[in-house]
């Protein structure tokens, strides 16, 4: 039933192409022009999340309708290409290029109702001048020069850059309404992550100290959701101190059930728990054969060393925000990824090493400091450093017993 409608939407835009095709060769070549007289509605659409790891946090465009030429635009903030060369280089970097992208709505809609995303509109109150001037913004947006910009997830991306066209284009100011609650950019991303328990896990392990501090409204508005709350209670208030809403209405113009897709039967807590256990089985082995599994070894400090160097890397090079405060370094960096050479070598050899006692010392502080440090732990981390802590007792169990 649901491509149905979808295929239903594609021939509907196919009668509607003449005229948004030419109004939209006239932006290409930077030429639009306004007129007082034409009925120009102006919206910001709100997407409903998505199952990928992009889409989780739903997605805001502009919608623009001029009923008397026929025009039925979405400008999107949020278009980026995968094929872009080095792209998760460069996205681990923080050097990631979205733009500005025009659609004809027709495409717009049918693309989120296959997706299983509804979409929610909330036409702008907005004067005649306000509209030419945020048609304008959009217009100089959209040229070549201006149409790519960095993204950031946080401060800046499609619902930011949307808003923030918005607000430069009223003649006045927007107040927001304040609200009780704390939040963090963390707390906000659990709120969509819940149903994705991994890709929450891989989010955290990116995400440092300054992703726990409390942020103000206009930070929180990041999230299309939150943008989409505030802009409901705001009003435009003019020089002369009038108000006006915001929002004239909502309304929500594609409505489909969203498609859940089955969670994967391991967890994150589970793979952590499986760990731990490996880990205690893999020990009780060692210290009853008074000899070292050396390919555990292998397996396992080089796992911790890779997940090491790529926080590392994010910490030290990445310009992406609150990652420079992660103190998830002191459990996974680049060490034991150094020096797993030598602790072959010395396992092979039966040879002493001291590497051994310093990071149960070491892990075993981590522990101690696991709530006092000033950054929330995904509690998947638990199991994962206790089996890192019991991986390192049996080696120097398994020395005294030798001994």
């Amino acid at each position: 039933m649901k491509r149905k409608f979808v295929f239903l939407l594609w021939l509907i835009g196919l009668f509607q192409l003449a005229s948004p095709i030419r109004a939209y060769s006239d932006v290409r070549t930077g030429i639009m022009k306004f007129s007082q007289n034409d009925s120009i509605q102006l919206s910001l659409l709100t997407c409903a999340p998505g199952n990928e790891i992009y889409a989780l946090f739903g997605h805001t465009a502009i919608r623009y309708q001029n009923f008397s030429q026929g025009v039925d635009w979405v400008f999107n903030y949020g278009m980026f290409s995968f094929n872009t060369p080095n792209f998760i280089y460069r996205f681990v970097k923080g050097e990631t290029d979205y733009q500005l992208g025009i659609t004809p709505f027709p495409y717009f809609e049918a693309e989120y109702a296959l997706r299983g995303s509804s979409v929610y509109q909330q036409v702008l109150n907005l004067t005649p001048l306000e509209k030419q001037t945020l048609l304008r913004l959009l217009r100089d947006n959209y040229l070549p020069e201006n149409r790519i910009y960095r993204y950031n997830y946080f401060y800046d991306n499609c619902t930011t850059r949307a808003r923030d066209q918005i607000e430069k284009s009223i003649q006045g100011k927007v107040v927001y309404p304040s609200v009780s609650w704390t939040k963090t950019f963390r707390g906000i991303v659990h709120e969509f992550t819940v149903n994705s328990p991994w890709d929450e896990l891989g989010i955290d392990l990116c995400l440092g100290a300054e992703a726990d501090k409390a942020i103000d409204a206009r930070k929180q508005m990041f999230a299309p959701f939150y943008m989409r709350y505030f802009a409901d209670g705001a009003y435009i208030q003019d020089k002369d101190g009038n108000t006006r809403p915001f929002i004239l209405r909502e309304e929500k113009i594609v409505d489909v059930s969203p498609e859940i897709e089955p969670p994967f039967a391991l967890t994150p807590m589970g793979a952590g728990a499986l760990f731990l256990f490996l880990n205690v089985l893999v020990a009780f082995w060692q210290w009853r054969k008074k000899c070292i599994f050396w390919g555990w070894d292998v397996v396992l400090y080089a796992a911790q060393g890779i997940a090491g160097c790529i926080i590392a890397f994010l910490f030290f090079v990445s310009s992406h925000p609150t990652v420079g405060s992660n103190w998830l370094l002191i459990l996974f960096n680049p060490i034991p990824l150094f020096y797993l050479p030598f602790m072959v070598y010395r396992d092979i050899k039966r040879k002493k090493d001291l590497y051994h006692l310093i990071n149960l010392v070491y892990l075993t502080l981590f522990m101690l400091l696991f709530l006092p440090l000033p950054q929330k732990f995904n509690l998947t981390v638990l199991p994962l450093a206790l089996g890192l802590l019991v991986n390192a007792a049996s080696h120097v169990l398994v020395l005294n017993k030798r001994q």
